[in-house]
């Protein structure tokens, strides 16, 4: 079987940037005319989207970001992009998806003697992969300094030498010390590991990148790897969808008054959340994330609350933050309420979980702004939809939750998915709920939306931006990453020759 050339871009760290950079590099070779797939052994996060199972009838889950990353190639998502996805849902537990599927959960001990037996899951997928496309761009996971939890690595350098994929290490300047991330990595990585490495990248530089000389020098003399480049803060990345919460990490204050604020209570396991991303590129919309501790801004004209991977532990959380009566007072002076998935079913009058699928809580009431109730049930729902308004207007999104809503103000659905109500809308109009993900990404619709509160909306298509985002990312990549040496790199595999280790100055 032939090799398909493959390239593996692991960090020094989480949240380095790895993702945007296969992102545009997946643009970047794809306006090059070749066949670009995008994969990423294993992922955590609880933003995740639906894709598309190879040889089955149906779709499964995947990280957002690989489904971004697919975007970038212009072809299709399949769960083969990101075979293991873990979905955060207590400090200590995840739900672990494999190929799609959910196989059921486990604690980060547990995990950890469990991943070794999905390495071959995984080597398959990339298979797959590897035989449709020109080129394989692999996304690690964290950082192969992570030696404690080498054995039986599948993110990272498992991944690589059991597929023999060359690595380029990228190190964050923004973040500082990155020569010591990357020369610390050098030291402590295994000869084997080591081995694999054929460079490093400098991400997200600000000024002069001439100052950096030394420092790039510095990193060779100590490492014997050479530089790919230095690449500098791409602003367009910020018209992307974030990869996970930690994005919401670095909230920046608000800025200037706009005409529209949006609060949005931070969850703890909050899902999905680049729902909101289109309203975010809205001129003239505040997105106000109101962390715990901090009160719903009694300024907001909507708050929007927004998936969670935990429905019954997120409730909890949301009254011990005293966010209940804030809503409450919100919706008495004639603020509007949007519920998405399972800020949907919070906003009706109990969430039942009769099997525990969440955890020990069998029952909890809900915010009682809609008249519905949700039952969990252990059949996961996760579909491409095709959407429409109640008359018929086009939509787009996907759905994945657990559990089925029902009550009366479901007389008045907010969308239909393949010809079906979905949603609920109270009597006065102004707290909504939907299952539908994707919906503000709906340019019609979000305008009309926006029209509600007397905004005319922008006439900018929210996913043409993202497509511009892309390019101007691929372009700025081309002029700054030496592209023509990171595709021979790719070309030649372990089978190309790797820098010798220097002696220790």
């Amino acid at each position: 079987m032939k090799r398909t050339p493959a390239i593996m871009l692991q960090g020094t760290g989480s949240d380095v940037g790895k993702t945007v950079l296969v992102a545009g590099l997946c643009r970047l070779f794809a306006r090059r005319g070749l066949s670009v797939r995008p994969f990423k052994p294993q992922n955590m996060s609880n933003n995740a989207a639906v894709a598309a199972i190879p040889g089955a009838d149906g779709f499964g889950e995947i990280g957002r970001a690989q489904w971004l990353q697919a975007l970038a190639c212009g072809t299709k998502p399949t769960v083969d992009m990101n075979p293991v996805l873990l979905k955060p849902q207590s400090e200590t537990g995840s739900q672990v998806v494999v190929r799609g599927k959910v196989v059921g959960e486990a604690k980060g001990r547990d995990y950890q003697r469990l991943k070794a037996g999905l390495l071959q899951t995984v080597l398959e997928s990339y298979a797959r992969l590897s035989a449709e496309a020109d080129l394989v761009i692999v996304e690690g996971a964290g950082s192969p300094g992570e030696i404690n939890l080498r054995a039986g690595d599948i993110a990272n350098m498992g991944f690589a030498t059991a597929a023999g994929v060359k690595v380029i290490l990228v190190g964050d300047i923004d973040r500082g010390g990155v020569i010591a991330s990357l020369v610390g990595t050098h030291a402590i990585l295994p000869e084997e590991d080591r081995a694999m490495i054929a460079g490093f990248l400098i991400n997200k530089f600000r000024g002069d990148v001439s100052l950096f000389d030394d420092g790039l020098s510095a990193i060779t003399r100590f490492t014997g790897w050479p530089s790919f480049g230095v690449v500098p803060h791409l602003a367009a990345a910020a018209r992307l969808p974030a990869e996970d919460s930690v994005a919401l990490e670095r909230l920046s204050a608000p800025g200037a008054q706009k005409a529209l604020t949006v609060a949005v209570p931070l969850l703890g396991r909050i899902a999905n959340f680049d729902d909101l991303d289109p309203l975010k590129a809205e001129p003239d919309v505040e997105v106000a994330f109101v962390r715990p501790g901090e009160r719903l801004p009694a300024d907001a004209a909507l708050v929007l609350i927004p998936g969670s991977k935990s429905t019954i532990g997120d409730l909890a959380g949301f009254r011990a933050n005293g966010w209940d009566r804030d809503l409450l007072a919100h919706h008495a002076r004639g603020g509007h309420v949007v519920g998405l998935c399972g800020g949907y079913q919070m906003l009706g009058r109990t969430v039942r979980d009769p099997d525990g699928i969440e955890g020990p809580v069998r029952e909890a009431e809900g915010l009682g702004l809609l008249d519905v109730e949700t039952v969990m049930e252990p059949q996961k729902t996760v579909r491409e939809a095709k959407a429409t308004t109640p008359d018929g207007a086009p939509l787009e999104g996907y759905e994945i939750h657990l559990g089925r809503t029902f009550g009366p103000d479901c007389a008045r659905p907010v969308c239909l998915l393949d010809g079906q109500p979905d949603g609920a809308i109270s009597a006065d109009g102004r707290v909504s709920g939907t299952y539908l993900h994707g919906l503000f990404g709906a340019d019609s619709w979000r305008r009309a939306f926006l029209a509600r509160f007397g905004l005319t909306g922008s006439t900018a298509g929210y996913r043409a931006g993202v497509e511009a985002a892309l390019d101007e990312i691929a372009a700025q990549l081309e002029r700054v990453v030496d592209v023509d040496r990171l595709l021979a790199v790719a070309r030649e595999g372990t089978s190309g020759i790797s820098p010798a280790s220097p002696p220790r100055p």
